[in-house]
């Protein structure tokens, strides 16, 4: 497909042409099996503690969105799989330099073609992200669909840092819990059901 055929699926919502230009999920499922991945998300707390080089002993590393990286010592600083549900400028994209990019967001007509013409894109299906909705009530973050993809998957490990479900707000913004659409309370007692369940999910603290 070529960028103007691209920009006429987008404009018409043809989710069948965008679909096509995707990485498979079963495919992207398989690539995660018997591997440690650490999802990091944005929280502000998590500039406070010393994950760093745990971050970067895992096989596998998502961050999300604009992936705010303050210091190695925190966040560490490889990026291999990025999920975006917001822009984020080609400057941006190629410092990050991540092996394929996850274009999560229910939005189409903010998808990217810079985005979305990268080896390794990836495009979530609408489906999953009505179900996941639907399962909270409110819209589900970028974190919470990367969440629940993951436990679709046959990991063997999943260690989530930078997670507090907004208590100290994000590093990517300055917006308040009131200004957003998720619902944070709902996030977190699901993924604290999930980790009762799932022996493979840690929550990690952020002191």
């Amino acid at each position: 497909m070529n960028q103007l055929s691209f920009l006429i699926a987008r404009t018409l919502r043809n989710e069948a042409a965008l679909s096509a230009l995707s990485t498979p999920q079963p495919a992207l499922l398989d690539e995660w099996a018997d591997r440690r991945v650490a999802l990091v998300g944005n929280a502000r707390a998590l500039a406070q503690a010393d994950h760093g080089a745990s971050i970067e002993a895992a096989h596998i590393v998502i961050r999300i969105n604009r992936a705010p990286m303050p210091a190695a010592r925190s966040h560490g600083t490889r990026t291999d799989i990025l999920a975006l549900a917001t822009s984020i400028n080609e400057k941006a994209l190629a410092q990050l330099s991540p092996q394929r990019v996850l274009w999560m967001s229910h939005k189409r007509k903010r998808l990217p073609w810079s985005v979305a013409q990268r080896k390794g894109f990836y495009l979530h299906p609408l489906a999953d992200y009505a179900a996941l909705k639907e399962r909270l009530g409110a819209p589900p973050t970028t974190g919470a669909m990367m969440i629940d993809l993951l436990a679709r998957s046959d990991a063997k490990q999943v260690d989530l840092y930078g997670f507090d479900f907004f208590a100290s707000l994000s590093l990517s913004g300055r917006r308040g819990a009131d200004q957003v659409p998720h619902d944070f309370s709902a996030e977190a007692e699901w993924v604290q059901a999930l980790i009762a369940q799932e022996s493979r999910f840690f929550l990690h603290p952020h002191g």
